[in-house]
Parts: C-alpha cells; sequence; structure tokens
C-alpha cells in the first residue's frame, strides 16, 4: 500500500488528493444506531444501478476539472451485497474519464458474514486493493445489542479472510455499551489488534436522532456507561493502541505508519472529491472553483431523476466564500493529528492562514494548550481535540 504523508517530519506539504465515492444505499436491515442513508429493499436490479452510477460520474466528469484520482471509496449501506462485476464496472468507469494514480487506494465497506465473503476474491480481482469491514464488536451479547447479522466467530474468520485476500484491511468497533466495563473493552481491543494489524476505526455509541436506539434509549430500555467509564475507555484506546504502534491519525482512526486511509485524509486535508448515488456528497473543483453538491437521499427519486437527467443532484452551489471554505477546512483538518498545512489552507482558500484567524485568540488558545502551532502547519492538541467546535468559533471570531 502507498504510505500516506503523516510524519510530522516530512519535507513538503502533503497533497490531500482527490477522491471518488460511490453510496450504495441498500442494506439486508437496519442497524439501531445507524443513521446512514440506506434502506432495505427485496430486490435490487444491479444491470439498472450500475448503468445509473455510471451516468452520474459521466455527468460529473463532463463538469469538473480533470485531476488523477488518488482514491475509490464504496460506501453505504452495505457496498459488499454489490456483485463484483457491479463494482468492476464503476472502476473501470472511473478510468475512462479521468486520469487514475499507479498507486490509487480502492476501499470497500463490507460486512463480517460468510455470505458476503464469498465475492473478495471478485472485489480483489476487480480492483479493489482495501477492505473496510463493520465488525462492531467481538463479543455476541454486543453484537446481538448492535442488531449485527454475524456471529463474533464469523467476524474472526471473516477478518483472516480478508487478510488473506487484501494488501490492507481495516474494521470498525464501537465501544462504551451498555453494561460494557472498561476491563471488557481493554481486552476487546488488544484482540482487535491483534487481529488488524493494519487499520481500526474505533468509535463510542452515541445516540442519533431518527434511529432505532433513539426511541428504546428515551424509554429507558438501556442506559450507557457513565461519562467517567467512557472517557477512561477513550483514554485507554489511546494508550493501547499507541502501545501497539497504531497512533490515533484522527480522531477515531488508528493506523499504523503508511496505512491511513487516504480517502479518509483527502476529506479531512480538504481535497476535492466526488459523491456519486443517493445521498451522496461532494466538494468538486470546476473551473478551479470550489462546489458543494448534495444527491437525493431516497433511492428510487434518485434512480428517477438521474434517468431523466444525468443526474441526482438535489442542491448545488459555489462555495465562494472564502469564510465557509475556511471553517470547513479547519472543522475537517484540525481533526487530524497532523493538523492543518498552511500550504494547503491558502489553496482552498485564496487567503494566507494568518489573514483569516484572530491572532491574539490564536495565542491564547495555544498559551492554554490547546493548539500547537509551527511555520508549516497549526495543530490541536490531545486536549484540543475534545474541544474543537469552540477553537473554531474562537478562531474566526
Amino acid at each position: 500500500m502507498p504510505a500516506s504523508e503523516t510524519d510530522k517530519g516530512q519535507d513538503k506539504t502533503p497533497d490531500p488528493g482527490f477522491g471518488l465515492y460511490f453510496h450504495w444505499p441498500f442494506c439486508r436491515k437496519k442497524c439501531p444506531y445507524c443513521d446512514f442513508n440506506s434502506h432495505v429493499r427485496e430486490t435490487v436490479d444491479q444491470k439498472i444501478w450500475t448503468k445509473a452510477l455510471l451516468a452520474e460520474l459521466a455527468w460529473f466528469a463532463e463538469r469538473s476539472d480533470r485531476r488523477p484520482v488518488s482514491s475509490i471509496f464504496f460506501g453505504g449501506g452495505t457496498p459488499s451485497l454489490m456483485e463484483p462485476a457491479t463494482v468492476e464496472a464503476l472502476i473501470d468507469g472511473v478510468a475512462q474519464h479521468f486520469p487514475v494514480d499507479e498507486t490509487i487506494e480502492i476501499s470497500l465497506e463490507a460486512n463480517p458474514t460468510s455470505a458476503e465473503a464469498e465475492f473478495f476474491e471478485g472485489y480483489r480481482t476487480a480492483g479493489v486493493n482495501r477492505l473496510s469491514m463493520g465488525v462492531q464488536s467481538l463479543r455476541d451479547p454486543f453484537l446481538a445489542f448492535l442488531g449485527r447479522e454475524h456471529s463474533a466467530s464469523e467476524a474472526r474468520k471473516t477478518i483472516e479472510l480478508a487478510r488473506a485476500r487484501f494488501p490492507s484491511i481495516s474494521f470498525d468497533l464501537i465501544y462504551a455499551l451498555p453494561d460494557q466495563s472498561l476491563a471488557d473493552w481493554e481486552n476487546d481491543l488488544k484482540e482487535a489488534l491483534a487481529l488488524a494489524g493494519d487499520h481500526l476505526s474505533l468509535y463510542q455509541l452515541t445516540i442519533e436522532p431518527n434511529t432505532g436506539f433513539a426511541g428504546s434509549y428515551k424509554r429507558g430500555e438501556f442506559d450507557l456507561p457513565v461519562d467517567e467509564v467512557a472517557e477512561s475507555m477513550f483514554e485507554r484506546t489511546q494508550e493501547i493502541c499507541g502501545e501497539a504502534g497504531m497512533q490515533a491519525y484522527e480522531i477515531s482512526n488508528h493506523a499504523k505508519p503508511g496505512f491511513e486511509c487516504r480517502h479518509n485524509l483527502t476529506y479531512w486535508r480538504y481535497g476535492a472529491y466526488l459523491g456519486i448515488g443517493p445521498g451522496a456528497h461532494g466538494r468538486v473543483l470546476i473551473h478551479n472553483e470550489r462546489w458543494a453538491f448534495q444527491q437525493r437521499r431516497k433511492p428510487e427519486s434518485w434512480l428517477k431523476q438521474v434517468q431523466e437527467t444525468g443526474s441526482g443532484t438535489e442542491e448545488s452551489r459555489c462555495l465562494a466564500d472564502w469564510e465557509e471554505r475556511a471553517e470547513e477546512a479547519l472543522l475537517m483538518g484540525l481533526r487530524l493529528r497532523e493538523g492543518v498545512w498552511f500550504q494547503n489552507f491558502e489553496n482552498a482558500t485564496g487567503r494566507s492562514f494568518t489573514d483569516c484567524i484572530n491572532s491574539q485568540r490564536l495565542t491564547r488558545l495555544q498559551e492554554n494548550g490547546f493548539l500547537e502551532v509551527t511555520a508549516d502547519y497549526i495543530r490541536a492538541t490531545d486536549k484540543g481535540r475534545f474541544v474543537l467546535n469552540s477553537i473554531l468559533a474562537e478562531l474566526m471570531a
């Protein structure tokens, strides 16, 4: 896998890259914690959907600036319900419209079930070189609570199967679950590190509006760990992962050097990316101006509009206001351990960093231990990453 430049000793500002995201909105079932744009459908005609996704890709390709694609990401929903032929057609479609980086990262999200694992060999042949699996827990009671279809044993077997086929793998875990102790989480995390090897995404359970958990939590059907326990879990996560050589390169993402997710780095470094499919969003460069696009969320509405017009775009607007671009660049970039590189910031906003922020407040944030600043970049400290919204409000005031 190509190395991502996150080492603080590097000599040059990292290139944010240019990414392309395909959204596959379909799932076998809706998990109670999920607030993503996912939908359960009895049948999906993959030929019709492949044609529509390719049509929207062509629509964007005609309008956006041509740059080498550094990453492709298949998200959802459950992209591992896509047939390998569908994935291959979409990857080939990208190459027909854009130059492709020789070291392109192509990621696909997958559920760790034996049924979906049957497609792994086909995905690898199609060009996928990074698999991201929604494991969520390595304990059956917690998997049942989270509404997952796989067992812990099945997840372990699928992880091993993926490791044998893909140059890079990652999987997600959720912690701070009801009745989960700190010792439970420490044991699960240590096992996960032994299984993963390259990359882990570790999220604290949050109750999102309009999810299954939102109603059951409001009704008092379960309780979450108290704040002190959740904070201890987060702190131990940083310690254990750091000791294993998988420091957090972003608030919730840990990787060995060189295995950071290049596609997600494009988001956090405020690079340009196309979003194709229902509910996808993008930050697209058109004649070197940054545009925001939002596609229709409902699959059937998106499909109908694409078939009629070539695009399922619901909203598009030029981000002409430099202050809006500056806020987005800082909000995304300060999530990263590497922070915001001043050259990238200037490229995105058209202004120098010092012209955009309140220098007196910046000095105060530094003195209070929330930010670190060098000649090349600004980054949040461990203390600062807990209060990013407040830091941003201070800087832009």
